[in-house]
């Protein structure tokens, strides 16, 4: 598939067939995402490969723990948004709640609860960083994710980056007994497309380019 073609198709899935990835596939999506660059060849990244029986009770975990402490997705906002963040927000918001609305679900149970089941998908992919490293280095945490979601969406698969389950680390760590010192940066749900869910038929807009880039000349 040619790069462009993958990078103006790609959207993020969030529904999912049961049925299970071969592991050669995720090894080979894998091999593709640790070509991204990263400062002085460094390679900060692991990742946790959660599959089968593993996968479904780590998702029943996260159930669990967000029932329990309630904290829900959101933007990671440390101060009131500029009004162009929160228009693109709202605009989203209300362009995907048409397709939501023919599953019966709320916004809020669908993002929250499908996050922490990671929308059904049958992988789900812990992206973690050393805490040897400052967090500038999650920049290369971020360049080979999306290698990883591109990387996917070549081989015919769908992701869906979640970064609800951050929330919840100290459960992950202890539901897949990763070390402590890794801290959990993302998850990605892994899997193939439910084309017949209506939510897959949404792709969220971009903004013009010229309210997002400066030239400097």
């Amino acid at each position: 598939m040619d790069i462009f073609q993958a990078i103006g198709e790609r959207k993020s899935i969030r529904a999912f067939r049961p049925d299970p990835i071969p592991k050669e596939t995720i090894e080979e999506i894998l091999r593709f995402t640790i070509h991204a660059p990263s400062a002085i060849n460094l390679q900060p990244w692991d990742f946790f490969v959660v599959t089968g029986e593993e996968k479904e009770r780590l998702s029943r975990g996260l159930l669990k723990a967000y029932r329990e402490k309630q904290i829900s997705c959101s933007p990671g906002t440390v101060k009131p948004l500029p009004e162009a963040y929160s228009r693109r927000g709202s605009a989203t918001y209300e362009s995907m709640k048409p397709y939501l609305e023919q599953t019966g679900v709320s916004f809020e149970e669908f993002t929250n609860e499908g996050s922490c089941k990671f929308y059904g998908a049958p992988v789900a992919i812990i992206i973690c960083l050393d805490d040897s490293f400052s967090k500038a280095r999650m920049v290369d945490v971020g360049v080979a994710l999306g290698y990883l979601i591109l990387s996917a969406h070549g081989l015919g698969l769908g992701t869906c980056p979640i970064g609800l389950i951050t929330a919840y680390e100290d459960e992950i760590k202890d539901l897949l007994d990763i070390p402590e010192n890794k801290n959990v940066v993302i998850g990605v749900a892994l899997g193939y497309p439910d084309w017949e869910s209506p939510v897959n038929r949404f792709k969220s807009s971009r903004e013009n380019l010229d309210k997002l880039v400066k030239w400097v000349e």
